[in-house]
């Protein structure tokens, strides 16, 4: 996919960026369908282009915000030598620059918190609260993050029935009232919260 493909993706005013960090590589983008277990991912190919995915069904800014942490791989990989770790010292440099760089793009409020992340980025999206927090509460609609519940409240989680029991020292204990049993929450973990029976 080209990267004027990527415009209807995007926020405004990205192209240039883009096409910088591109540079002269030979990049194949691919937009997948949403995955619940990673935003984005980037590969070396064998015949020394570069492979990104991207989530379909991540907000303008998120979308950016996956492809810029997935560039950067490339990047610091390109500059580096392939022998660094995948999210060390050079990729959370090369990250850094470039979210700095490309930081009008985003909204006041969002600029903030990516200031903030910016000082050490992390490689996991979900380790970063206030980041999580904005998307959330820019995306869907009736769902709601497991540390807003009050004990007692009942809630849906991949098609299962379950009752929040109490906070724990980092996560939330809660009930599967499908079997009965006791699992652990992250705070973060968005949920569809369902009236009281």
């Amino acid at each position: 996919m080209s990267v004027q493909a990527l415009i209807s993706y995007l926020p405004e005013n990205t192209l240039p960026y883009l096409r910088k960090w591109f540079g002269e590589n030979l990049i194949h983008i691919k937009v997948t369908k949403g995955r619940e277990t990673k935003l984005g991912d980037y590969r070396k190919m064998p015949d020394d282009s570069h492979q990104i995915t991207v989530n379909s069904n991540l907000q303008p800014e998120l979308f950016f915000f996956v492809l810029t942490h997935e560039l950067a791989h490339m990047i610091a990989f390109l500059k580096f030598g392939l022998e660094i770790a995948p999210h060390g010292t050079e990729w959370k440099s090369t990250f850094r620059e470039m979210l700095l760089e490309s930081i009008t793009i985003y909204t006041p409020k969002l600029q903030k918190i990516i200031l903030e992340f910016s000082r050490i980025p992390k490689a996991n999206f979900m380790a970063s609260p206030d980041l999580v927090r904005y998307f959330q509460n820019h995306g869907e609609d009736g769902f709601v993050f497991v540390e807003t519940l009050k004990a007692g409240d009942r809630f849906l989680f991949r098609n299962q029935r379950y009752a929040f029991i109490e906070p724990r020292k980092k996560n939330y204990l809660c009930k599967n009232l499908e079997n009965g049993k006791n699992y652990a929450f992250r705070p973060l973990a968005k949920v569809e919260k369902t009236p009281p029976i």
